[in-house]
């Protein structure tokens, strides 16, 4: 396939980084292609890494597209291999076996890292965060073993991990700061219907506290509370939230703020190096301002992005509505867009504990949708979110609307090419 001297680099194998290896192909790239990894396994999929825990490890290790793929399209793999350094002047890629690549454009797609509570005991074994598969393997070990599981963050994680573990047999108690978990992606209202999928399978949710510290002599055998109390734990899961993974960024001079900084094309200020995924914070249409989106569906389409604009296609943008899903005791949470402070919340009237459909408002449009065990209906309006043509609060909160209708009455209306808030735009 090669038919050209050109060199591209991909920092990462993850959904942003393999996206964006196969849509140079598939936008003619005719040079060499290399993604080089930390990691030694096949470049393969996040999400299932909470979601199947328990039985085979093949269940959570998922390649993101089989080992014949990149031999096929021509894609050099680097497994077990770090790239220590970027040298922008001299278009080097510095590796840890002591090789350096020179490369004619590098793409980051470097993802993020876990963050930890800065807590005496952090470092105890059985304080396990999930990014990885090591992460994976460790903590499947652990839940085979027994014993009670406390998971600190509310987060999506965090959740589906408490699920797993619940269904596995463990006691489970997650740990909250905020007044309930999820509350800040889904307003109080869905998150207090989340939660209950949880305490009505047993699971403890612990909110408005803090951990002091993690005790235990040689493994975790506690949490302390900001209350004082102790809460029994053979194994700890921290989920409070991520670090972009800048730092080859910011070594190489590359404009870093709450990530490293990119237009729609993924391109930062080197032009140089491109970066995809959830290292980035990118202007989207559908953010209020420019941020990090942290999923899957958003890592592989903005790879896809900077993968074209590697090859040379200069009509490509990301401005792709965000997306998420997550799954918890066999009930599947989905979401489209995202909701800002003052946006009006509308409940589809047939909502129980167990489905529900909601919707924000901002100005007559709808900015983002949620919906648990309804992918049907969510995905009948994501068009209206997507266009961001004018809906009225009644017709989406009563059961007799018909939604698709609503949908083809907005057919006239383009996508939206400018955030719906003053003064964002492409970096």
């Amino acid at each position: 396939m090669r038919g050209s001297t050109e060199h591209h680099v991909i920092v990462g194998g993850s959904a942003a980084g393999v996206a964006a290896a196969l849509a140079l192909r598939d936008h003619d790239f005719a040079g060499k292609v290399t993604v080089v990894d930390a990691g030694a396994e096949l470049p393969y999929e996040r999400p299932p890494l909470s979601k199947a825990l328990t039985g085979a490890e093949t269940r959570f290790l998922v390649p993101i597209v089989p080992a014949e793929v990149y031999a096929e399209r021509d894609v050099d793999l680097l497994l077990g291999t770090r790239v220590l350094a970027l040298e922008p002047a001299r278009r080097l890629v510095v590796l840890d076996d002591g090789r350096a690549l020179r490369a004619d454009r590098v793409l980051l797609a470097t993802g993020a890292t876990a963050l930890l509570p800065g807590v005496a005991g952090v470092r105890l074994p059985g304080v396990l965060t999930l990014r990885d598969v090591r992460d994976a393997r460790d903590l499947a070990g652990r839940l085979g073993r027994g014993g009670p599981v406390v998971v600190v963050g509310g987060g999506f994680i965090g959740l589906e991990v408490a699920a797993v573990a619940r269904e596995a047999g463990a006691d489970v108690t997650v740990v909250e700061q905020a007044p309930r978990p999820l509350e800040r992606p889904l307003g109080p209202d869905l998150a207090g219907r989340v939660t209950g999928l949880h305490t009505r399978r047993g699971v403890r949710i612990r909110t408005g506290v803090s951990v002091l510290e993690f005790t235990g002599s040689g493994e975790v055998d506690g949490v302390r509370l900001s209350t004082g109390e102790v809460l029994p734990a053979a194994i700890v899961v921290v989920g409070v939230g991520v670090h972009p993974d800048t730092h080859l960024a910011e070594r190489a001079g590359v404009v870093c703020d709450q990530g490293v900084v990119v237009d729609r094309q993924c391109r930062t200020s080197d032009p140089w190096i491109l970066a995809a995924g959830d290292v980035t914070c990118q202007p989207n249409p559908h953010l209020p301002a420019p941020g990090r989106v942290e999923h899957w569906d958003n890592a592989q389409k903005q790879g896809a992005v900077a993968g074209a604009v590697m090859a040379g296609a200069v009509d490509q943008e990301h401005t792709g509505l965000p997306y998420f899903y997550s799954e918890q005791f066999g009930h599947t949470l989905q979401m489209y867009g995202r909701f800002a402070d003052g946006d009006t919340f509308v409940l589809r009237e047939d909502a129980t504990d167990t489905a529900f459909l909601g919707f924000w408002l901002r100005d007559g449009r709808i900015t983002a949708a949620a919906a648990l065990d309804r992918p049907k209906e969510l995905r009948t309006i994501r068009p209206l979110i997507e266009t961001g043509a004018p809906v009225v609060a009644a017709d989406l909160s009563s059961p007799d609307t018909d939604l698709r209708a609503l949908v083809k009455s907005a057919k006239a209306f383009k996508p939206l090419e400018r955030s719906l808030a003053p003064g964002a735009g492409a970096a």
